[in-house]
């Protein structure tokens, strides 16, 4: 069931789509001939200003490939990479990169959300956290949907003492078991986002739904679960940027968010994955607020790395090089 009130649509939290396409098109003004002859300016500023030390680690983390690997003569070249055949944000986010390079390098690329590892070299927005998915290379795409940072000024010990997940479940068998546990429970807050509820066995008539809340009211709430959907748990960055605590399972995919790199119990509230320890960790961070605090204070630096949007720019720049001097 939508929720179209007029209170969601102007306090949802959310990154507004229409400025996003306006600033993208207009960005996409600037001719592609400039921005290659900007290139090496940009890098050696870049590389002026910010620790290359640090640049280099994230670099490296996103783009694992260490020998060359070259592409089959099918794969496309960067001049061939037209709007009219991507999904719009997918294309504005990375034609913002391919544009500062030669358009007859080869690159492939896998929109969406993606989570087995592709056979050869590819430029993906998700990847499964794995030891063997160097040919996984992470870009910051689908930015206007993933990249959410909320102004949170309610204190974890001021916030409502139960845990919150709201949520389409569609077919996601950890959703789906989540809702089925917890819809109930006096302590959690617990609510599919579809008119059905998906394949949930007790719930054929759409029981267990409801509307959706605007990200401003799920901060009312001290635990905030961030279950993975296709992917990633599209919610664990806004939610690390906030005063409540990210309570999830360790994560299985990841994004240019690096979600593989975050600690347990450090950075979010671990579970297990059948979530039956769910509320034993609110009891106990709840009892234990200066811990909880430790966390959400991790968890706000963590996401402080990413709002530096020349930095992250840069280091989009570094990564994409890597990739195209290694494939071609």
């Amino acid at each position: 069931m939508k929720d179209t009130s007029l209170h969601y649509m102007l306090r949802s939290g959310k990154n507004s789509k229409f400025l996003y396409y306006c600033g993208s098109v207009l960005r996409n003004l600037k001719p592609d001939a400039w921005c290659r002859k900007q290139l090496e300016a940009v890098l050696e500023e870049g590389a002026r200003r910010y620790d290359e030390a640090y640049v280099k680690d994230r670099v490296d983390y996103y783009c694992k490939l260490q020998q060359p690997t070259r592409l089959c003569s099918e794969a496309p070249c960067l001049g061939s990479f037209h709007r009219k055949n991507h999904p719009s944000v997918y294309y504005f986010d990375s034609h913002e990169l391919t544009r500062y390079f030669s358009p007859t390098l080869r690159w492939q690329y896998l929109f969406g959300d993606v989570r087995d590892i592709p056979d050869t070299p590819t430029i993906v927005k998700s990847r499964s956290i794995t030891q063997d998915n160097a040919n996984a290379v992470l870009l910051k795409l689908n930015r206007v949907r993933h990249y959410i940072y909320l102004d949170d000024k309610t204190p974890f010990a001021e916030k409502d003492d139960r845990a919150i997940f709201r949520g389409q479940v569609g077919t996601r068998e950890n959703r789906i078991r989540f809702v089925e546990m917890y819809a109930r429970h006096p302590r959690v807050d617990a609510a599919n986002t579809l008119a059905k509820g998906g394949l949930m066995a007790d719930n054929p008539d759409g029981k267990d739904t409801a509307p959706r809340l605007s990200l401003y009211d799920h901060l009312k709430y001290r635990y905030i679960l961030c279950l993975e959907g296709n992917d990633v748990a599209t919610n664990l960055k806004w939610v690390m940027s906030s005063h409540s605590l990210a309570v999830m399972p360790p994560p299985t995919c990841e994004t240019w968010f690096m979600e593989g790199r975050l600690k347990a119990d450090y950075h979010y509230v671990s579970i297990r994955p059948d979530f039956a320890d769910l509320i034993e960790k609110m009891d106990y961070y709840s009892s234990h607020p200066k811990e909880a605090q430790q966390i959400i204070d991790n968890a706000n630096r963590w996401v402080s790395q990413f709002r530096d949007t020349a930095r992250e720019r840069y280091i989009g720049l570094r990564v994409l090089q890597k990739y195209l001097t290694l494939c071609n």
